[in-house]
């Protein structure tokens, strides 16, 4: 089969053509500064395609893992590093941040982030979107080369 078959255009992506879709979709919002938008689907692309990482490896009890530990797995099989790790990590939180409702003064909002870390709101998660993407584009990467 060509690299052009439909069988082979996705290789790169274990996760498949939603994997591919959020890889592309995520990359496209990094581009046109939504931040937000490229959080949701980065993090959402590795955490599909590390579980599809996992699973083909054999590693059935990690089908439905969440993000949290498939990262952990992800940084002790080598998949990714402790800075990325790490990195990860801290987008997941703010991520859910994002995405749960917080009471206003939360500790755990982003709101209060910005203000223990000294940054601005919109800068910590341009942050966050920078990590995620830098940690997509080294995992597609690791997926090329295999």
């Amino acid at each position: 089969l060509g690299a052009n078959s439909p069988f082979a255009m996705y290789w790169t992506f274990p996760g498949g053509l939603l994997a591919k879709s959020l890889f592309e979709e995520a990359r496209y919002s990094f581009v046109y500064g939504q931040f937000l938008a490229t959080i949701f689907l980065g993090l959402a692309y590795i955490e599909r395609t590390l579980a599809a990482v996992f699973y083909g490896e054999g590693r059935n009890d990690l089908e439905r893992a969440n993000l949290s530990l498939l990262l952990r797995e992800a940084e002790i099989h080598g998949l990714i590093g402790s800075s990325e790790a790490r990195d990860l990590d801290e987008a997941r939180e703010g991520r859910n941040a994002y995405v749960h409702f917080r009471r206003p003064g939360h500790e755990d909002s982003g709101k209060a982030r910005a203000i223990h870390e000294d940054e601005a709101p919109y800068d910590l998660i341009e942050r966050d979107a920078t990590a995620v993407m830098s940690a997509a584009f080294m995992i597609l990467n690791k997926n090329v080369v295999l």
